[in-house]
């Protein structure tokens, strides 16, 4: 089996390819905007450009089988487009539609697709996760363009007969993590004091390498065919307790201050920041037993141990 790997640069994309090379019998191609720099061993090559409505997949797709795809306009916190919607429709609504339908055309059974959790929305109720059975309601640019690709992906496969599988994961960390989340770490190495001690919501998080195992499991197993898959490590933490956790991974004491998440969430409304702090203090769940139950799938990494993964990874790029 020849599967392409999309986005095979980025965070998510290595780490499907490397859980992938563990298989045997699976030959591995990745799609990259430009050919790397480095080499990426045992697997091939391909240099496809931008992500976009008339991208050529020709080449990169000749004798694939499946296709996982992991390139997206990502989001991004202060985007700078004068349309930001549009922009992220021409990647990640048509461009992957074009890919899909290219796949069908070079024959390609199955398309697995990485969207967000943000199609479901940015906030539960603690006790509420959300499930795939949950409405959509995205809020945002990004979350919208990934709805609208998931349903033009449905849409292809009753016409096609491409069997589609969709992943929605909530914040993804492993290591080479990035953004907020190596921000964070960079100051709990640092010793600097954080006013979480006192919030007491629920957070999903999924761990690079349960993700990539559950992408294969999803490109792999019959009754994966035409589903959507919510991601996640099984265990959701509060956010005081993730950093306690990602301390005690660094070998460093967690200086938190017991704050109150109102007079957070103040602070934050009077800076423009509130989307931040919606995340810091409020609650976001999801439930994975959809995957647990018709897939059989399990994440291969605890919570500590996917943080263990996480915390060496960033204390090995300090030196």
């Amino acid at each position: 089996m020849r599967v392409l790997v999309t986005g095979a640069s980025g965070f998510v994309g290595q780490a499907v390819i490397r859980r992938l090379q563990r298989d045997e019998g699976v030959a591995v191609r990745g799609a990259f905007r430009t050919l790397p720099a480095s080499a990426f061993d045992g697997i091939e090559t391909s240099p496809v450009g931008d992500l976009g409505p008339h991208t050529d997949w020709r080449g990169a797709l000749v004798d694939v089988d499946l296709v996982v795809h992991c390139a997206a306009r990502v989001h991004v916190m202060h985007d700078t487009e004068a349309d930001p919607l549009a922009a992220y429709r021409r990647s990640n609504v048509e461009g992957t539609l074009h890919l899909a339908r290219s796949a069908v055309a070079a024959g390609c059974r199955r398309f697995v697709f990485i969207s967000s959790i943000k199609v479901n929305g940015e906030a539960t109720v603690p006790g509420e996760p959300f499930s795939e059975a949950s409405a959509p309601a995205p809020l945002d640019p990004y979350g919208v363009s990934k709805l609208e690709a998931e349903q033009g992906l449905f849409a292809l496969a009753e016409e096609t007969g491409l069997e589609v599988v969709v992943v929605r994961p909530p914040l993804v960390y492993g290591p080479g993590v990035k953004a907020n989340f190596r921000s964070m770490m960079r100051w709990l190495q640092r010793g600097v004091p954080l006013p979480f001690g006192a919030i007491d919501n629920r957070r999903s998080l999924v761990g690079l390498d349960n993700l990539a195992d559950l992408v294969v499991c999803c490109a792999t197993h019959p009754a994966a065919a035409n589903q959507v898959f919510l991601a996640g490590d099984g265990e959701d933490l509060s956010t005081s307790e993730l950093l306690r956790r990602v301390a005690r991974a660094l070998g460093r004491p967690a200086r938190l201050l017991p704050v109150p998440a109102a007079w957070m969430s103040a602070a934050a409304r009077l800076v423009g920041r509130q989307a931040l702090a919606t995340r810091l203090c409020g609650s976001l769940q999801v439930d994975t037993s959809k995957a647990r139950t018709v897939l059989g799938w399990q994440p291969p990494d605890t919570v500590d141990e996917g943080l263990r993964k996480t915390a060496v990874d960033f204390l090995a790029r300090l030196k």
